[in-house]
Protein backbone atom coordinates (compact mmCIF):
# COMPACT_ATOMS: atom_id res chain seq x y z
CA UNK A 1 0.00 0.00 0.00
CA UNK A 2 1.47 3.78 -0.41
CA UNK A 3 -0.70 5.76 1.58
CA UNK A 4 -1.26 9.68 2.56
CA UNK A 5 -2.27 10.57 5.69
CA UNK A 6 -3.99 13.73 5.28
CA UNK A 7 -4.70 14.31 8.44
CA UNK A 8 -2.12 14.37 11.83
CA UNK A 9 -0.90 16.50 14.97
CA UNK A 10 2.30 14.71 15.12
CA UNK A 11 4.28 17.89 16.47
CA UNK A 12 1.79 17.18 19.66
CA UNK A 13 3.79 16.29 22.65
CA UNK A 14 1.92 13.22 22.59
CA UNK A 15 4.97 11.76 20.53
CA UNK A 16 8.17 13.98 21.73
CA UNK A 17 9.25 10.46 23.28
CA UNK A 18 9.19 8.44 19.66
CA UNK A 19 8.61 10.77 17.20
CA UNK A 20 11.05 8.89 14.84
CA UNK A 21 10.26 5.58 15.25
CA UNK A 22 6.67 6.19 14.72
CA UNK A 23 7.73 8.00 11.50
CA UNK A 24 10.14 4.76 10.54
CA UNK A 25 6.80 2.65 11.21
CA UNK A 26 4.75 4.12 9.31
CA UNK A 27 6.70 4.35 6.36
CA UNK A 28 7.48 0.48 6.73
CA UNK A 29 3.70 0.32 6.51
CA UNK A 30 3.29 2.38 3.23
CA UNK A 31 2.45 5.43 4.82
CA UNK A 32 5.20 7.66 2.43
CA UNK A 33 3.82 11.18 2.83
CA UNK A 34 1.57 13.31 6.31
CA UNK A 35 -0.08 15.95 6.58
CA UNK A 36 0.64 17.71 10.08
CA UNK A 37 -1.93 20.38 10.93
CA UNK A 38 -1.80 23.74 12.98
CA UNK A 39 -4.08 24.53 15.61
CA UNK A 40 -3.29 27.59 17.01
CA UNK A 41 -0.75 30.45 16.77
CA UNK A 42 1.93 29.24 19.52
CA UNK A 43 2.15 25.66 17.53
CA UNK A 44 2.91 26.90 13.95
CA UNK A 45 6.57 27.50 14.91
CA UNK A 46 6.54 23.86 16.13
CA UNK A 47 5.09 22.47 13.87
CA UNK A 48 7.42 24.24 10.76
CA UNK A 49 10.22 23.03 12.79
CA UNK A 50 9.14 19.45 12.41
CA UNK A 51 7.80 19.37 8.85
CA UNK A 52 11.44 21.17 7.63
CA UNK A 53 13.30 18.23 9.28
CA UNK A 54 11.33 15.44 6.60
CA UNK A 55 10.96 16.07 3.07
CA UNK A 56 7.64 13.82 3.38
CA UNK A 57 5.84 15.97 5.64
CA UNK A 58 3.24 18.97 4.85
CA UNK A 59 2.33 21.33 6.85
CA UNK A 60 -1.02 23.60 7.19
CA UNK A 61 -1.99 26.22 9.47
CA UNK A 62 -4.53 27.71 11.16
CA UNK A 63 -6.51 28.59 13.89
CA UNK A 64 -8.65 25.38 15.18
CA UNK A 65 -12.47 26.72 16.79
CA UNK A 66 -12.10 24.08 20.02
CA UNK A 67 -9.05 26.46 20.88
CA UNK A 68 -11.10 29.48 20.13
CA UNK A 69 -10.56 30.93 23.81
CA UNK A 70 -6.70 31.00 22.87
CA UNK A 71 -7.49 33.11 19.49
CA UNK A 72 -6.01 36.88 19.58
CA UNK A 73 -7.36 38.88 17.21
CA UNK A 74 -4.16 39.73 15.91
CA UNK A 75 -3.70 35.84 15.10
CA UNK A 76 -5.23 36.46 11.91
CA UNK A 77 -2.88 38.84 10.41
CA UNK A 78 -0.41 36.97 12.02
CA UNK A 79 -1.62 33.37 9.60
CA UNK A 80 -1.38 35.98 6.61
CA UNK A 81 1.26 37.10 7.83
CA UNK A 82 2.94 33.06 7.76
CA UNK A 83 1.16 32.12 4.78
CA UNK A 84 2.78 35.38 2.96
CA UNK A 85 6.18 34.11 3.72
CA UNK A 86 5.92 30.66 3.04
CA UNK A 87 3.90 31.09 -0.12
CA UNK A 88 5.04 28.95 -2.95
CA UNK A 89 6.93 26.94 -0.36
CA UNK A 90 6.46 22.86 -1.37
CA UNK A 91 5.51 21.73 2.38
CA UNK A 92 2.87 24.37 3.02
CA UNK A 93 0.02 22.40 1.70
CA UNK A 94 -3.13 23.68 2.97
CA UNK A 95 -4.90 26.12 5.31
CA UNK A 96 -6.55 24.56 8.44
CA UNK A 97 -7.40 23.27 11.15
CA UNK A 98 -10.01 25.82 10.79
CA UNK A 99 -13.90 25.34 10.85
CA UNK A 100 -16.95 25.32 13.46
CA UNK A 101 -17.37 23.53 16.30
CA UNK A 102 -21.36 23.80 17.83
CA UNK A 103 -21.32 20.35 19.70
CA UNK A 104 -19.36 22.16 22.44
CA UNK A 105 -21.79 25.12 23.73
CA UNK A 106 -19.58 26.92 25.54
CA UNK A 107 -17.72 27.96 22.17
CA UNK A 108 -19.36 31.33 21.26
CA UNK A 109 -20.37 30.93 17.36
CA UNK A 110 -20.90 34.33 16.25
CA UNK A 111 -16.73 34.72 17.12
CA UNK A 112 -16.35 31.24 15.22
CA UNK A 113 -18.20 31.79 12.60
CA UNK A 114 -15.68 35.67 11.85
CA UNK A 115 -13.09 33.42 12.47
CA UNK A 116 -13.76 30.70 9.88
CA UNK A 117 -14.72 32.94 7.34
CA UNK A 118 -11.64 35.39 7.84
CA UNK A 119 -9.30 31.83 7.37
CA UNK A 120 -11.58 30.58 4.26
CA UNK A 121 -10.54 34.13 2.57
CA UNK A 122 -6.93 33.61 3.45
CA UNK A 123 -7.32 29.89 1.23
CA UNK A 124 -9.11 32.07 -1.32
CA UNK A 125 -6.36 34.91 -1.40
CA UNK A 126 -3.33 32.50 -1.42
CA UNK A 127 -4.85 30.03 -3.38
CA UNK A 128 -4.56 27.03 -1.00
CA UNK A 129 -6.84 24.25 -0.07
CA UNK A 130 -8.68 23.94 3.74
CA UNK A 131 -8.82 21.33 5.92
CA UNK A 132 -11.68 22.08 7.59
CA UNK A 133 -13.41 20.72 11.40
CA UNK A 134 -17.03 20.17 11.27
CA UNK A 135 -18.83 18.98 14.72
CA UNK A 136 -22.72 19.51 14.81
CA UNK A 137 -22.38 22.24 12.21
CA UNK A 138 -22.39 20.97 8.58
CA UNK A 139 -25.42 23.15 7.68
CA UNK A 140 -23.81 26.24 8.94
CA UNK A 141 -20.56 24.93 7.38
CA UNK A 142 -22.11 24.71 3.57
CA UNK A 143 -23.82 27.77 3.91
CA UNK A 144 -20.42 29.23 4.19
CA UNK A 145 -18.67 27.52 1.72
CA UNK A 146 -21.24 28.39 -1.00
CA UNK A 147 -21.04 32.19 -0.17
CA UNK A 148 -16.79 32.08 0.32
CA UNK A 149 -16.25 29.67 -2.78
CA UNK A 150 -12.58 28.04 -2.72
CA UNK A 151 -10.92 27.35 -6.04
CA UNK A 152 -8.86 24.91 -4.61
CA UNK A 153 -11.33 23.26 -2.26
CA UNK A 154 -10.42 21.44 0.61
CA UNK A 155 -11.30 18.35 2.53
CA UNK A 156 -13.80 17.61 5.64
CA UNK A 157 -11.74 16.23 8.27
CA UNK A 158 -13.69 13.05 10.02
CA UNK A 159 -16.58 13.48 8.17
CA UNK A 160 -19.85 11.72 9.59
CA UNK A 161 -22.68 13.34 7.96
CA UNK A 162 -25.16 12.37 5.51
CA UNK A 163 -25.54 11.01 2.10
CA UNK A 164 -27.10 14.44 1.34
CA UNK A 165 -24.25 16.32 3.36
CA UNK A 166 -21.67 14.27 1.48
CA UNK A 167 -23.23 15.23 -2.11
CA UNK A 168 -23.41 19.26 -1.16
CA UNK A 169 -19.42 19.13 0.05
CA UNK A 170 -18.70 17.65 -3.12
CA UNK A 171 -20.60 19.61 -5.70
CA UNK A 172 -18.63 22.63 -3.83
CA UNK A 173 -15.13 20.50 -4.83
CA UNK A 174 -14.03 19.24 -1.50
CA UNK A 175 -12.88 15.86 -0.35
CA UNK A 176 -14.19 13.74 2.60
CA UNK A 177 -12.12 13.07 4.98
CA UNK A 178 -12.63 9.20 6.43
CA UNK A 179 -10.37 7.88 9.77
CA UNK A 180 -10.93 5.69 13.11
CA UNK A 181 -14.09 7.02 14.03
CA UNK A 182 -15.65 4.38 11.06
CA UNK A 183 -14.56 1.75 12.11
CA UNK A 184 -16.00 1.59 14.87
CA UNK A 185 -18.65 -1.45 15.12
CA UNK A 186 -21.61 1.04 16.56
CA UNK A 187 -21.04 3.20 14.00
CA UNK A 188 -23.67 2.26 12.30
CA UNK A 189 -25.30 5.28 10.21
CA UNK A 190 -21.97 5.92 9.02
CA UNK A 191 -21.04 2.73 7.62
CA UNK A 192 -24.62 3.24 5.61
CA UNK A 193 -23.09 6.64 4.34
CA UNK A 194 -19.33 5.28 3.25
CA UNK A 195 -20.79 2.45 1.25
CA UNK A 196 -22.42 5.27 -0.87
CA UNK A 197 -19.72 7.51 -1.22
CA UNK A 198 -18.05 7.76 -4.57
CA UNK A 199 -14.12 6.71 -4.55
CA UNK A 200 -12.76 10.18 -6.13
CA UNK A 201 -14.22 11.93 -3.44
CA UNK A 202 -12.92 9.86 -0.22
CA UNK A 203 -9.50 10.38 1.61
CA UNK A 204 -8.03 8.48 4.31
CA UNK A 205 -6.85 10.29 7.78
CA UNK A 206 -6.24 9.67 11.27
CA UNK A 207 -5.97 12.06 13.24
CA UNK A 208 -3.06 11.24 15.14
CA UNK A 209 -2.66 10.90 18.39
CA UNK A 210 -6.79 11.14 18.61
CA UNK A 211 -9.58 9.14 17.17
CA UNK A 212 -7.90 5.78 17.67
CA UNK A 213 -9.86 3.17 15.65
CA UNK A 214 -11.73 -0.04 17.04
CA UNK A 215 -8.76 -2.07 16.32
CA UNK A 216 -6.75 -0.25 18.95
CA UNK A 217 -8.92 1.03 21.69
CA UNK A 218 -7.87 3.44 24.10
CA UNK A 219 -4.61 3.52 22.26
CA UNK A 220 -2.69 6.79 20.79
CA UNK A 221 -3.60 7.13 17.39
CA UNK A 222 -0.43 7.15 15.08
CA UNK A 223 -0.10 6.94 10.98
CA UNK A 224 1.03 3.85 11.35
CA UNK A 225 -2.74 2.54 12.08
CA UNK A 226 -3.61 4.00 8.68
CA UNK A 227 -3.07 0.83 6.58
CA UNK A 228 -5.52 -0.90 9.46
CA UNK A 229 -7.81 1.98 8.78
CA UNK A 230 -7.84 1.48 5.13
CA UNK A 231 -8.35 -2.52 5.67
CA UNK A 232 -11.49 -1.96 7.82
CA UNK A 233 -13.02 1.19 5.68
CA UNK A 234 -13.01 -0.97 2.73
CA UNK A 235 -14.65 -3.73 4.05
CA UNK A 236 -17.27 -1.46 4.87
CA UNK A 237 -17.15 -0.01 1.21
CA UNK A 238 -17.23 -3.68 -0.64
CA UNK A 239 -13.99 -2.71 -2.11
CA UNK A 240 -10.25 -4.06 -1.86
CA UNK A 241 -8.25 -2.36 0.20
CA UNK A 242 -5.72 -1.70 -2.48
CA UNK A 243 -8.19 -0.21 -4.07
CA UNK A 244 -9.21 2.15 -1.78
CA UNK A 245 -5.49 2.99 -0.64
CA UNK A 246 -4.89 3.83 -4.66
CA UNK A 247 -7.96 6.02 -4.56
CA UNK A 248 -7.44 7.88 -1.33
CA UNK A 249 -3.98 8.53 -2.65
CA UNK A 250 -4.46 9.74 -5.75
CA UNK A 251 -7.60 12.07 -4.11
CA UNK A 252 -5.15 13.35 -1.61
CA UNK A 253 -2.50 14.24 -4.62
CA UNK A 254 -5.30 15.67 -6.50
CA UNK A 255 -6.35 18.19 -3.27
CA UNK A 256 -2.51 19.10 -2.32
CA UNK A 257 -1.74 19.26 -5.70
CA UNK A 258 1.29 17.11 -5.61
Amino acid sequence: MDLVDSHTHLDFKDFDDDRDEVLKRSRQLGVRRMVVLGVYQRNWQRLWNLVQQDADLYAAFGLHPVYLDEHRAADITELGDWLARLKGHRQVCAVGEIGLDYFLEQLDRERQRALFEAQLQLAVDFQLPALLHVRRSHAATIATLKRIRLPRGGIIHAFAGSREEAREYIKLGFKLGLGGAATWPQALRMHKVIAQLPLESVVLETDSPDMAPAMYPGQRNSPAHLPDICRALAEKMAISPSMLAEASTRNACEVFNW
